[in-house]
């Protein structure tokens, strides 16, 4: 029988072995996994850099999402069409008569049209009008929208103030101006065999129908007077070749004569 006093036999530890630090577990994957890794997944060579403010742009694109639904407006849609209607709305608009040039430089410089353009639309509107009692005239400082001459007796009733009455003598001597410029004071009043008032002048020069050219190399330096453009539209004319001549003027003196005869 063994001792009592003998010591029991120590018990060796069983050895265990530390992982390493820099190990992995290893995971295992079925075959056929593998096999799609390797065909879906790409190879990147060069990390890819996310730009900073993509989400920023990507949700101010999608702040306003009719922006894409609807056309973009333009000036020339239909060809000249479009520009028709506009030539029409500016000089139904315009206070004044309007030139070719006036109305291009209306228009928005990435979208104004050729003089040439313009004067298509133009006569398309000339065109449109020929059976109203509205037309569209030619003067010399543009065009512009008036009721024809038929209908001015009519619409006349509409303004309270009547049209001034000019006399004998400021109408004549406007004549002697228009047909017989540039004059001086001297000619008129040789012309007619009186002296001019320097009131006739005066309001001619405050009407715009007339106005100072130059002045004439004589002794005294006298003004040399002619018509103006203002005097053009006032009695529609479009240039001064349109003026009625002499010998229209001593047919319209015959007609009361004959009429009387009669």
């Amino acid at each position: 029988m063994p001792s009592e006093l003998e010591p029991p036999e120590p018990v060796k530890p069983k050895r265990t072995t530390k992982p390493k630090a820099d190990a992995q577990p290893k995971i295992i994957t079925p075959a056929p996994i593998k096999e799609a890794l390797a065909i879906t997944e790409p190879v990147l060579t060069t990390p890819v850099k996310p730009r900073p403010y993509a989400k920023l742009r990507t949700k101010r694109r999608t702040l306003n999402p009719l922006a894409t639904a609807m056309p973009t407006v333009t000036w020339q849609t239909e060809g000249n069409m479009n520009y028709k209607q506009i030539v029409e709305a500016i000089l139904f608009a315009a206070k004044q008569p309007m030139t070719c040039k006036q109305i291009q430089q209306i228009f928005p410089e990435i979208d104004k049209p050729d003089l040439n353009d313009i004067q298509q639309a133009i006569a398309l509107i000339t065109e449109d009008y020929q059976t109203r009692p509205i037309e569209l005239k030619q003067v010399a400082s543009g065009y512009r929208f008036q009721v024809r001459a038929e209908f001015s007796d009519w619409v006349a009733t509409l303004f309270a103030e009547k049209p001034p009455k000019y006399s004998r003598a400021l109408l004549e001597t406007l004549a002697i101006i228009a047909y017989h410029q540039p004059v001086t004071r001297g000619d008129i009043e040789d012309i007619r065999g009186v002296s001019v008032s320097s009131s006739i002048i005066q309001t001619l020069l405050e009407r715009e129908w007339v106005r100072v050219v130059g002045h004439k190399e004589v002794p005294g330096r006298p003004a040399l007077l002619g018509t103006t453009k203002q005097f053009l539209d006032y009695f529609n004319l479009t240039t001064l070749n349109e003026l009625p001549t002499l010998q229209r003027f001593e047919s319209l003196a015959e007609t009361p004569t004959l009429a009387g005869n009669e």
